[in-house]
């Protein structure tokens, strides 16, 4: 049976150059969404399987609309995760010249990417907002748009039949940026030994030691975190969540104890969840946090417990 994947496109994304990696091979059809929130929405109602979003940029950080979205709403939870590269060119219509480039579309996660660039090479040009980087170029296709060029991948000119003025212009290098993919709850996938949790963490209240004690229940059980965002509720001013990722998977004694411990002491845990890292990286676990050094301590406590009767 064909699945169908939502991603944020339109054709020419990153975000369709990271679905096509992820269903190399497979039966899969890939549908484009003019947005984030589309596309996550499409996976709520069953419109579709699952949905592709970006998720975080080594460059500019993480997407602030993903985290949003997934920590409110019907739960939606993460199954897998890809990482691609990222390389911008600036694209424009034929015919046209650098010197004639005074409007420029793309996303601001690219614009913050090639700022540099466009600082040396365009500094007086005006940069559009749009909401993808293949968008922008989509847009620029149409001769009567008010824009001159677009950056975006270079894959995008050929789709949309634009001209490279000038390629590789991101001003780091090794960039890239992580997606996910998420559906609706249902079977957790297995562990392989190499995992990540990711959660949305309410706090009680805002108080003295409130985000230690949200730490604390990680480093007693030695559970590696790899990102922490704060992020505001949107209900009042100083309100906010904490979006993490941490290593191993729910099935993991070490984290389905610090998921009891969070219980307690958040007012809410969104279990957004567990699956396969890109990297495939094992994570290093110190003496007592292994999946044994739990069943042996609760072998003792149960014979302590026993000879007390």
């Amino acid at each position: 049976m064909t699945e169908r994947i939502a991603y944020l496109g339109p054709a020419g994304s990153f975000c369709g150059a990271a679905a096509a990696e992820l269903t190399s091979g497979r039966d899969a059809e890939l549908v484009p969404c003019a947005s984030v929130q589309t596309a996550l929405d499409a996976a709520r109602s069953g419109e579709v399987d699952s949905a592709l979003v970006p998720i975080e940029n080594s460059v500019e950080g993480s997407v602030s609309v993903t985290l949003d979205e997934l920590a409110n709403g019907r739960r939606l939870v993460i199954v897998d995760e890809v990482v691609i590269p990222v390389r911008f060119a600036l694209l424009a219509r034929p015919g046209t010249r650098i010197d004639d480039v005074t409007r420029i579309a793309t996303h601001p996660h690219a614009q913050a990417q090639v700022r540099h660039w466009l600082a040396k090479q365009l500094p007086d040009a005006q940069v559009i907002p749009a909401m993808s980087t293949a968008s922008a170029a989509q847009a620029l296709a149409d001769p009567e748009a008010p824009i001159d060029a677009a950056v975006s991948q270079r894959v995008a000119a050929e789709i949309y039949g634009l001209d490279v003025l000038v390629d590789d212009i991101q001003d780091t290098e090794d960039a890239t940026t992580r997606f996910v993919r998420v559906r609706l709850p249902g079977v957790i996938p297995d562990p392989t030994g190499a995992d990540k949790t990711t959660l949305s963490l309410f706090m009680r209240q805002d108080e003295p030691g409130a985000l230690l004690a949200i730490l604390t229940e990680f480093a007693v059980r030695g559970v590696n975190m790899t990102r922490i965002e704060s992020r505001p509720t949107k209900k009042a001013l100083g309100d906010y969540f904490f979006s993490v990722d941490v290593e191993g998977h729910v099935a993991d004694a070490r984290v389905s104890e610090a998921l009891m411990g969070l219980h307690r002491v958040c007012l809410d845990v969104r279990f957004l969840g567990s699956y396969p890292r890109h990297d495939g990286r094992q994570p290093v676990l110190r003496s007592g946090v292994t999946d044994a050094d739990f069943a042996g301590a609760q072998e003792w406590l149960d014979r302590l417990k026993g000879s007390s009767q």
